[in-house]
């Protein structure tokens, strides 16, 4: 099975690029999905979290307040040092389940820390969203309603882009329109269907 490791900042584009791959058929597999699915509620980890944090970050429904969560965490470091080490595991149990379960020629696992953790191990190829940093920081903005401040503090914690560059096999630059993003898509998956069929 070819898998191929979809990384990028905040606000480069992952989603768009991998909404694109799965219009092509080809599976998905969210590293940000099954982060959502390790702290629902009924999970230990959710427990564990309000146990550590406070059972204010429950909200009433019995979910997290992941904007509650966030801003602790990327407030102080070793908060956000603990929070990984409970789930980053768990996490990865669910990517590893969900990436066996594929039936597509090829699949895609998507995750905004692959080169950070040890989930690039996961991946045949890394494939780099690049994005220029004011441009990022531009889309999450508006996208997130979060502050420059809050968005530079999440890019400082990730890895830089010259390190991302470094690492990957494949780079989509995601600074012009959707059109464009398309054809790099298509051009993309044709070379992955005939690299999987050699895989």
């Amino acid at each position: 099975m070819l898998v191929i490791g979809v990384t990028g900042g905040i606000g480069s584009g992952k989603s768009a690029v991998t909404d694109r791959f799965a219009d092509r058929d080809i599976c998905v597999v969210d590293a940000d999905v099954a982060a959502r699915v390790v702290v629902e509620p009924g999970q230990p980890a959710l427990a564990r979290i309000a146990e550590h944090f406070g059972s204010h970050l429950i909200l009433e429904d019995g979910s997290l307040d992941r904007a509650g969560l966030r801003q602790i965490v990327f407030a102080e470091e070793q908060q956000r040092l603990w929070l990984e080490q409970l789930t980053h595991p768990l996490i990865g149990e669910e990517i590893v389940r969900q990436i066996q379960q594929s039936r597509s020629a090829y699949t895609v696992f998507v995750s905004p820390l692959l080169i950070e953790t040890s989930q690039h191990t996961l991946a045949n190829r890394i494939l780099l969203v690049d994005v220029p940093v004011e441009l990022q920081i531009q889309r999450t903005m508006a996208r997130d309603d979060n502050s420059e401040e809050q968005v530079r503090a999440i890019i400082a914690s990730q890895a830089s882009r010259e390190e991302r560059l470094a690492r990957a096999d494949d780079v989509i630059v995601n600074d012009r329109d959707l059109a464009h993003l398309d054809r790099e898509v298509s051009r993309l998956h044709e070379f992955y269907l005939a690299l999987a069929k050699t895989n």
